[in-house]
């Protein structure tokens, strides 16, 4: 079981899993410390209130924590929009990288090799004769 056990998280995978973890852990506190130092303060601009966790609404005796709701959602939102811009430069760079692969290609093709060349003045030459 141990032998397993130690093969198992070997593995790649889970490996690359782990550096994912600890790097999405170290990004939500820079997506927290954008939205809690930067983004709330403009955003309590606007409705006069920069600290959203302590918006608080009291219904009877219980208290809905509607501030850190709204810092939640603000950082979902962040998150989002950083994953898509990075999603979306890695597929731009994809498809420049297979238009440049293809134009190689192309030109490849349509330029003859030089045992073409040379094989067309061999032909050339007997042609000739």
């Amino acid at each position: 079981m141990w032998k397993e056990f130690k093969e198992f998280i070997a593995k790649g995978n889970i490996l690359d899993l782990a550096v994912g973890m600890v790097m999405g852990a170290a990004f939500t506190a820079i997506v927290n410390s954008l939205v809690n130092d930067i983004i709330s303060p403009f955003i309590g601009l606007l409705i006069g209130q920069a600290d959203f966790s302590q918006l608080v609404i009291k219904i009877g005796t219980a208290e809905v924590m509607l501030g850190n709701f709204i810092n939640s959602v603000i950082s979902f939102l962040i998150i989002a929009l950083v994953l898509f811009f990075v999603i979306k430069g890695l597929n731009s760079l994809q498809k420049l990288n297979k238009k440049q692969v293809e134009e190689e290609a192309a030109a490849e093709e349509a330029a003859p090799s030089q045992e073409e060349v040379l094989l067309a003045e061999i032909r050339d030459l007997l042609k000739n004769k």
